[in-house]
């Protein structure tokens, strides 16, 4: 199991991106959080099995309909202890 940063640029604040990543995060089974940034991007980190976490990337890159995704930067973290046992939103 993986931890990896998302990092979403483009219309994605006030447009129900973070609801949009929750609801799908939690079909998936994933736990870590989503929250705005103060550069209008949102930041989604997110542990599961890599083939749950290509699900979610997918997801990312097409958003919900308001929005408007220009790019998904993706990082790899190492093992978080502090990730929340669910998925959460801040």
């Amino acid at each position: 199991m993986g931890a990896t940063r998302y990092l979403v640029r483009g219309r994605v604040q006030g447009v129900g991106f973070r609801w949009f990543v929750w609801r799908q995060a939690e079909r998936l089974g994933l736990r870590g959080w989503a929250r705005n940034l103060p550069d209008g991007s949102v930041e989604v980190v997110a542990e599961g099995p890599a083939e749950i976490l290509v699900r979610l990337e997918e997801a990312l890159a097409r958003g919900p309909v308001a929005a408007r995704v220009d790019a998904v930067e993706k990082s790899e973290l190492a093992h978080q202890t502090d990730l929340p046992s669910a998925f959460d939103i801040s």
